[in-house]
Order: structure tokens, then sequence, then C-alpha cells
């Protein structure tokens, strides 16, 4: 194929020139000129849109757009200016509404306006960088209108004294005044902020300056924490009628900071109805109010949090050392259990269960309980008491809610091991005394032991039920093995293991000859069936049923203690029996013998024996009778001794001896423990380890640390290291 010639078009301008009228620019500006005139007058329904927006079009298409924009921003000043003359006019109440008119009428026109400059805001205004049309109907507004000397400070004013005749109580024109704030909204938030926000902020700030000084004066905590929340909502619901929502924070902010962070100390601290006032007559909502204020606030609840914590321990303290309050274990822990469900409830209702205050009401529980040293004993009297009595009738979920209580008091005891002797006593004469209410709420409790402590702690009390168990089993073996011994007395033993019950003094007494002859016959068997186990009788912690005829031939059956079994058969023999002579015939210990002779001879309603001459205590030189005229309504009768006293002086020592003796032992295995797996340590640190591993039993004495690590070094379990004499070695 050949080549064809390639063929260049051109395309030639017109020949002939186009010839624009010279007045064209002038004529066409001269209609629209009319045209803005007519808008701003109202008169806009007779004219065609069409034909101003193609005269205004040609006008930016002839290269006349400069002419177009400078004519159109002179036009519009001098509207506004007219209208800025009739804005100023106004008087009183009118001024805003005419402000608000003239505002609608310029946005209408400035819309009809831009329809017909709609090619030059498209094309030549975005290629020289000049302001829209409706963007520059906005800033002539702002210029000649909001900050003209006679309006800018006249509409400030007006709109404060508004804001200041609501919050005096009186109703304004809220629509009014959201289409005043709007506009300035519009105009920009730079507009907005300086011409409004930041006065209105300023003149708010000296007004609850000046309310709250008012309030603090005359109102009590409770009312002013009232007013302070009545005054917070009103300035956010103004915020959303009339006010730019962003505005909401910094108003609040004027509101708390005025009313409440000015003010804190004062209104926690005020005489008769403060913080301290409201927790002591448990004014929920008056605290809850005052926690929620308080939040808003640097610092609001750690300032409630301190004043809480402070009264909490300082009552807490009187409660744990009054005397008169230490007489009754069992009312002492009550009213600590009553003070726990209070601050409770208080942090429930009125503090939105707020972490931190739980953990300072625990904080200042773990601090008072622990500044009695008998708060172990009496809250294992309190167990004592409501297991041995305290819970019949009581349904398992409230049995169970009990323990629970009980529980948080053992968490915040640092003595743990101290509670564990004595509830290891106490639960020991409650099993053989058959007194406790019920065996599930026993165990109950030494399961939430466990859990708490671990097995170590609970596995001796595990071991004491599981001697009870055996010993009904031995029972049955026993006396299946004599079927002769049915018509005599009968015996129930208890067989317990040395190491898991409380060591018990071995206390000598004579037991009657039909008594001892039955429980010889006891041991023989028992030795008979187990190998190379040794029986020692405690017979101060036993109980017998005696049945009794008295002077007119009435019968009863005694409930008794051992001790007072052996007293009472020796009247079998003898009318008169004086001190000496019981005493020499049992060998019962002396303070043992009198407890028991005045459970029997003083004690109302209890007095099966009649002593000479008659007095509350027993004398060595008394004489006893057997009560022939001893009546009771009940056929058994019950003559106990005191039950789950407190300890005397004495015992106390004594317990708090054996439990000393028992830390000795653990605290050398922590120290061994911690040793061996560190091989080298400074005495310091040696220190904060072993107080820090047994801090759930006790806690440790420095001092007793130390003199364990010396006897340690003795064993040659450590040494001291030859240069510094505070680095400990492990000896392998």
């Amino acid at each position: 194929m050949s080549n064809q010639k390639k063929r260049n078009f051109q395309i030639e301008a017109f020949k002939h020139r186009v010839v624009v009228d010279p007045k064209y620019a002038d004529k066409t500006w001269k209609i629209l000129e009319h045209a803005i005139h007519e808008i701003y007058n109202h008169n806009a329904s007779g004219l065609s849109f069409e034909e101003l927006y193609r005269n205004a079009y040609n006008m930016v298409l002839h290269k006349f757009g400069e002419k177009l924009y400078s004519g159109l921003v002179s036009t519009m000043t001098s509207h506004l200016k007219e209208i800025s003359k009739s804005i100023e006019a106004a008087q009183g109440d009118s001024f805003l509404e005419e402000l608000n008119r003239k505002w609608n009428d310029h946005n209408k026109a400035l819309q009809m306006i831009r329809d017909i400059l709609m090619y030059m805001d498209r094309t030549y205004i975005p290629s020289t960088h000049k302001t829209p049309v409706h963007e520059l109907g906005l800033n002539l507004w702002r210029d000649n209108i909001i900050h003209s000397s006679k309006i800018q400070t006249r509409l400030l004013n007006t709109l404060l004294e508004l804001v200041h005749r609501e919050r005096t109580g009186e109703v304004i024109d809220r629509g009014l005044m959201r289409n005043i704030i709007k506009m300035l909204m519009d105009l920009g938030s730079l507009v907005y902020q300086e011409d409004f926000e930041k006065p209105f902020l300023e003149v708010s700030a000296e007004f609850y300056k000046v309310e709250s000084q008012e309030f603090i004066e005359c109102c009590d905590c409770g009312e002013y924490l009232k007013k302070a929340e009545k005054r917070l909502n009103e300035e956010i619901e103004r915020v959303t009628h009339y006010l730019d929502a962003k505005s909401e924070v910094k108003i609040t902010n004027v509101v708390e900071k005025e009313m409440i962070a000015n003010h804190m100390l004062s209104l926690v601290h005020m005489e008769n109805s403060g913080l301290v006032n409201m927790l002591l007559d448990d004014k929920y909502e008056d605290l809850g109010r005052m926690y929620n204020l308080f939040r808003r606030v640097p610092n609001g609840l750690l300032t409630i949090r301190e004043v809480m914590t402070s009264h909490l321990r300082e009552t807490g303290k009187q409660l744990v050392t009054d005397p008169e309050r230490l007489k009754d274990p069992v009312e002492f822990v009550q009213r600590l259990l009553d003070e726990k469900d209070k601050y409770d409830s208080i942090i429930s209702l009125a503090f939105s269960n707020d972490k931190t205050f739980q953990n300072a009401l625990n904080s200042s529980f773990e601090y008072f309980i622990n500044l009695n040293a008998r708060s172990p004993e009496f809250i294992s009297l309190f167990v004592d008491d409501k297991l041995r009595k305290g819970l019949k009738g009581v349904s398992e979920e409230d049995v169970e809610v009990i323990l629970d209580k009980v529980m948080m008091l053992f968490r915040y005891l640092q003595e743990k091991d101290v509670f564990e002797k004595y509830y290891k006593q106490h639960l020991a004469k409650r099993l053989l005394s058959g007194k406790t209410v019920s065996d599930d709420a026993e165990r109950s409790l030494i399961v939430k032991l466990k859990t708490e402590c671990g097995y170590q702690f609970t596995s001796k009390l595990e071991g004491m039920f599981t001697d009870m168990k055996t010993s009904q089993d031995t029972m049955q073996g026993f006396y299946a093995s004599h079927p002769e011994l049915g018509d005599g007395p009968t015996l129930v033993v208890q067989v317990l293991t040395t190491g898991s019950w409380p060591t018990q003094p071995n206390v000598t007494c004579n037991l009657p000859a039909e008594m001892s002859a039955l429980c010889e016959k006891f041991r023989s068997y028992y030795l008979g069936t187990h190998t190379g186990r040794r029986l020692s009788w405690q017979t101060n912690m036993g109980t017998a049923d005696v049945k009794a005829t008295f002077g007119k031939g009435q019968k009863h059956e005694l409930n008794v203690s051992t001790f007072q079994m052996c007293v009472l058969m020796l009247f079998n023999n003898a009318d008169r029996l004086s001190y000496k002579e019981i005493e020499q015939a049992t060998e019962i210990p002396a303070s043992d013998l009198k407890r028991c002779l005045q459970s029997m001879a003083c004690v109302k309603g209890k007095n099966v024996l009649r002593k000479e001459p008659m007095s509350k205590d027993i004398g060595e030189e008394d004489a006893f009778f057997v009560n022939d005229k001893f009546t009771s309504k009940f056929y058994k009768v019950k003559i106990g001794t005191v039950v789950a006293q407190k300890e005397s002086e004495p015992e106390k020592q004594e317990t708090r001896q054996r439990v000393e003796e028992d830390r000795k032992p653990q605290i050398e295995a922590a120290i061994v423990r911690i040793m061996k797996s560190r091989r080298v340590l400074d005495h310091n640190n040696i220190i904060a380890e072993v107080t820090k591993q047994l801090q759930s039993r006790f806690l440790a004495n420095p001092t007793e640390i130390k003199k364990r690590i010396e006897s340690l070094i003795e064993r040659d379990f450590l040494e001291r290291d030859t240069i510094d004499r505070k680095l400990y070695r492990y000896l392998a």
C-alpha cells in the first residue's frame, strides 16, 4: 500500500472583530444593581431571575468580573449601613427583635443574590481567590452591624441582661435568644466567643461567686448542695435551649469552680450539717448529691474520702478501745458488723460503689480492728455464740450471710493464727458438749476459712470432726461387745487425737466408783482394738445427765458437767458436806471446784444445793446440803458453768505465749524457703520477704525474725558474710 499524505487541518480566526458596546458593563451592572436594591426592598417578585443570571454570566464572560464583584460589595455595604441605622433606632425590647428581623431579611436577600451571581461564585471567585458571595454577605453583616460602635456593646449588654433576668427567676423569650446566638455562631466561632461567650463566662463567674457566698452564710450543707445542683442543671438546660453546645463544658466549669471547688472544705466541715453529720444520720440523698457534685472538681472525691476515713477511724478506734464495749464480746463484734453494714450501704447507695471508697473502708477497718489485741478472740466468741444458739430458726441463706460477714472481719485481722487458736478452743467445746446448732454451718465456715487461708489452716479443725464421727462408731462397738452393761449407767466417750484438739491440762478428778469401773472397761476395750495408743481422761471437758429425787419426791434430770456430777454423787451417802470434804473426796482443782459449786448453790433456779452461810462466793469454811425445796417447771434442768466467756488475764497470757511458740517454726520455715531460693540476701530484705510471706497468717515481728535468724545460724542453716555482717548466706 502506498503511504497517503498526511493532511494538517487549521482553524482560522474570524476575519472581522467582535465589537462590544463600550457602555455594556455599566448598563449591565445598572440592571443588576437595581435588582439588588429591589431584593433588599422586598420587591423581588417582579424580577426575572433568568435574565439577571444571564446578565451576570455575560459580565463575567466579558471579563467584567471585578466590576461585578466590587459593585456587589459597595451596594451591600450601603444597604447594611441603612439597616444598621434602623436597628440602632429600635428602643428597649424591640432592639433584639429588629436585629433578628433584619438578619432574616439579609439572609433571604443573600440567598437570592447568590443565585443570580452563581456563575461568578463558581468561576471568577475561585480563580481570583476572593471571598464567596454568601460568606462575603456574612462578613459585611458582621463588620457593618455586629461590630458597629453603636450596636456591639448594646447587643452584649442586652444578652447578658436577659441571662441575668432568667437566672433571677424571670421568664425571657428563649426563641429570640436562640436566634440571636445562632446568628453570632453563623458569623463564625470567633465572633460568638469574643462578642458573647467570654464576657458571658466572666459575668457568670462573678454572679456565682457572690451567690455562693450568700448561700454558704445562710444554708446548711444539704440545702447548699441542692441549690448548687439546681444551678448546675439550669446552666446545662440553658446551653441546650439557646447556647452553643461547646459552651456547656465551659459554663459548668465556672459553676463547679465558684460553687463547689472554692467552698469544698467549708461544706465538708460545716458545723451540724457537714459530711460527718450526713454519715452519722445516713443521709443517702445528700451524700449522693455531694459525691456527684464533688466528683466534678479536682480533688473533690479525695476530700470526701479523707474526711470519711478519718471519721471512720476515729469512731472505730473509740469502738474497739472503749472499756464498756469490751465487756460483751458478742455485742462488740455485732457493733463492728453494724458499722460495716452502715458504710457498705452508704458506698452502695450514695457513692456509686466507688472502688476507692471501698478500699478506704477496708483499710480503716483493718486499722482499728487490729488496735485491739483481743479482736481475734472476740470474733471467735461471736461465731461461738451464733453457732451455739444464735442461728436457731434462721434460714440457710441468712446463716451464710452471717458467716460471710464474719469472714469479712476475719480478713481484716493481722493475727489470723490467734483467731485460729481461739476458734479451735471454742469449736472443741461446742463439739464435745453437743451444743452446735448446725453441723452444716460449722463445716461451711471451715470451708470458707480453708478457701481464705489454705489447707494447713483448717486441717486440724477437720480432724476434730473426724474424731467425733470415729468416736460414735467406737461406742457402738464397745456396747456391742459388752451387752451386760445395758442396765447400769451409760458411758459416751469421745476419743480425741492429741494433735488436732487444743491442748488441755491433765486435771485430776476422782470419779464415782460405778463410773470408774465403766471407764476401766472402756479403756481395756479400746486398747484391745488399737495398738500403740495411750488414753488419758479429760474429765474437765465432759458432761453428765444425773437423775435426782428431791424432798417432796419431785424428780428431775440434771444436765451437769463431769465435776458437778462427781460432787452431786457424794450426797447419795451424806446429808451435809463441808467444802474441805468435797475437795478431799473429788480432788478437783480449787478454782474449778469453786466455780462448779457456785453454779449449783448460788444461781437462782439452778440451786440444787444450798450452802451455809448464804453468800455469792464460795468460801473454804462453807458447808453444803441438798436443797430439798428445789423446784423447776422443767423435768430436765441444765446446770451449766459459764461457757465461752472471755479469758482471764493469766489465760490470755498463756494463749499469747502458745501463739508466739507456734509462730517460731513458721518464721524459721519461711526464712529457710526464702534463703534456699535466693542463696544470698541482706537483713532488711529477709525481714521484708518473711513479713510478706506470713502476712496471710500473722504480722511477723522484726525482732522475732532476727532471733529466728540467729537460731538458724547457730544450727548451721545460714551463715553471716565475713565482710558484710548484714549479708546472710544459705548453707545447703
